[in-house]
Formats: structure tokens, sequence, C-alpha cells
């Protein structure tokens, strides 16, 4: 692992908002002792280059779509390390991500979704708009939280967003997402997931968009849906829901966060890491034997989660968690976790995708201001 050999802190502000009091700001250090962001900022640079031009990731009018796994966690996470290493402005794989996201969001009405009902069969053109809203409308405000101001763009992103919000059913209150039976982004259960994004966009949106009178219906109804399902999902969904409880609170219950927390605490692994296949319960499509190990991903969800939900960096538990992603940087920069669908060989793209989450989830998680 590469690690820094001066201590270095920023002081960054995040916006943690109260669903009735608007938006509270509060700043602290953040350590980057003992990992290398710059790598981390290379690592993830290529992988969105690389998904910009991926034949696969191509839609119409020239524009690609925006995936869970490598460039949604990028987005989230690159600023953050523009502001870690001193650079002035976006980088040109990040602008590339942007301007590819403005130029769908600015012409949805004209867009065909990600994958239309007529190749891909119902309900994937439903499933596909209601994920594009939510990416667009959290990627969007995570620029805007930059400048402090909420931007034309982002106000029309958060509208469609709420014009598919589920409003019956299961999914009430939360929007259908994608499913291909794949773990944890695009499965049965990842409506839960979506939901968790669709608060972190509402609780990172600036000038106190959260309290906004016009979409305390819509909020409540997504409260509503987070208290009524959250014993029904896996830890690792959970966790989404802890994480984003940290930006717009009353996701959960307090009885709930408490019991989660101990639970997280109780499936540390002896190392001081997490296993996604541990917290998602997930056995492989192929039958193939899944890593039960620490993992990347999993430790960089359960020390973010755990932090925004309150827990300070200082605690035994999120310490030992946070010192194992410090040791466990690859030197190439990401942190890998493995597939939890099936054993995919690691010269392939797509064995890269759990690793490109992991890689965005432990820059936040170890950027996360620590007073």
């Amino acid at each position: 692992m590469m690690k820094m050999m001066t201590r270095v802190h920023l002081f960054v502000t995040i916006g943690i908002v109260g669903l009735a009091a608007g938006v509270v700001r509060s700043s602290g250090p953040v350590d980057l002792t003992g990992w290398d962001p710059k790598a981390a900022a290379s690592y993830l640079d290529t992988r969105a280059a690389f998904w910009a031009t991926w034949p696969n990731a191509q839609r119409d009018h020239g524009t690609f779509c925006i995936s869970c796994h490598t460039t949604l966690p990028y987005a989230m996470a690159r600023p953050v390390l523009r502001q870690a290493l001193g650079e002035t402005a976006p980088g040109g794989a990040e602008r590339r991500i942007l301007d590819n996201l403005l130029t769908r969001a600015r012409g949805y009405r004209d867009m065909e979704p990600f994958y239309p009902d007529q190749t891909r069969g119902i309900p994937k053109t439903s499933e596909s708009r209601a994920i594009e809203s939510v990416m667009n409308a959290l990627v969007l405000v995570t620029r805007d939280s930059e400048s402090g101001h909420l931007s034309a763009d982002s106000q029309t992103a958060l509208s469609v967003m709420w014009s598919l919000q589920m409003r019956t059913g299961p999914q009430n209150g939360a929007w259908t997402w994608l499913n291909f039976g794949y773990e944890p982004w695009e499965s049965p259960n990842s409506a839960y997931f979506g939901a968790s994004m669709a608060a972190l966009a509402i609780g990172t949106a600036p000038d106190g968009y959260a309290s906004n009178a016009g979409i305390q219906d819509n909020v409540k109804n997504l409260r509503g849906y987070f208290t009524r399902e959250f014993d029904k999902q896996s830890e690792l969904n959970r966790l989404m829901a802890l994480w984003a409880s940290g930006r717009l609170s009353g996701m959960i219950t307090p009885e709930q966060t408490s019991a989660l927390i101990a639970r997280t605490f109780a499936m540390q692994m002896p190392d001081g890491g997490w296993s996604t296949a541990a917290i998602g319960h997930y056995t492989r499509q192929d039958g193939s034997a899944i890593d039960t190990n620490s993992d990347g991903y999993a430790t960089a969800l359960a020390t973010l989660a755990l932090q925004s939900g309150g827990v300070p960096a200082s605690d035994p538990h999120v310490a030992r968690g946070l010192d194992w992603l410090r040791h466990h940087q690859s030197p190439t920069g990401q942190w890998v976790a493995s597939s939890p669908n099936k054993d995919r060989d690691p010269a392939t793209e797509p064995a890269k995708f759990m690793s490109d989450a992991a890689t965005a989830l432990a820059v936040l998680s170890l950027t996360h201001p620590k007073g």
C-alpha cells in the first residue's frame, strides 16, 4: 500500500440536513494520513474515462449511461479528492461525466431510456427513467454543493425525480429500479439502494432545499418507505439508509438506527474490515465460492454509514475499519472488492465494477469530517 509520509489535514464542509430545520453545516478536519489520494484519483479518473468510451455504455445522441458502480460514485467522490489535492477545476474525465449528464438531463424528453421496453422487455423503460432521474439529481446537486446554490438544472432534475416517485404498491414513496438480477445495485432488492441515493440528493441540495414546502409530502412518503421496509432489508441496504440519514434526517427511526449500529459492530471481521458477502447475505448465481473475507466495498460503506449516522471516527469499531482501509489500498490506487454475483475473470471490465464503487466510497469515508 502507498502511504503518505506527511500528515495533511483538509477542512471541508458537509451539509447535514434536518427535515424541519433546513441546512445545518458543520466542518471538521479530514485526515489524509496513511493512504494515497493522488493514486485514488488516478484510478477513478481512468475508470471514468473508460466508461465514457466503453461500447456497452453508449446511448443515443452521442451520450453514455451513468452507472451505479462506476460513474455515479465517481461523481460523488471526485470533488472531494479535487479539494484534497488542491486542484482548482475538474479534470477532463470529471468534466466529461458532467457534460454527458447535463446533455441527457436537459434533453430528457428526447432521450431514449437506458434500456427500452422494446428491446429489453417491460418494465425496463420505467425502471430506466426512474434510475436516471435519481442519478441526474444526485450528481447535479453534488456539483451545486460546491457553490452553495441550487442551479436551474438541478431544480429541473429534482422535479423530474419527484414526478417519477411511486405513489402506490410496495415501493410507494420510492422509485422503481433497474432489475437485471445483479446485486447490489440492479436486483429485486435495489429499490432501497435507489431511495437512499434520492435521499442523499435531497439532503445534499443547497439553499435549504430539503425544507422546501412544496416537497414535504414527497419527503414524508419517502420517509415512510424507509421505515416501513427497513426490517426487510439486508444489512448492506440498511447501511445505505444510515448513510442517507446523515444528510436527510428522519429516514429511519432512532430505534432502527441504534439496532443497526449494534449489528454492524457485531459483523465486523477480526481484521477490522467488513465482508460484502456477509452484510448482503449473497450467494453467487454460478454456484462459485464467494469471497467471505473483508473487502473494500463493505468496509468503506460500513465506516461511511457509521460516521454519517453519528458514530465518531474515534470509536474503536470505526477506527479499526478506517485503519483497514488505510492498509488495503492497492499500489494502483483502488480498494478491491469482488462480484457477489459470479466468479468474474479479473482481466475483464465488469470484474472491476465492485472495486470502482469500493474506491469511491473509501474516499468518502476516509475524508469524512472527523469533528
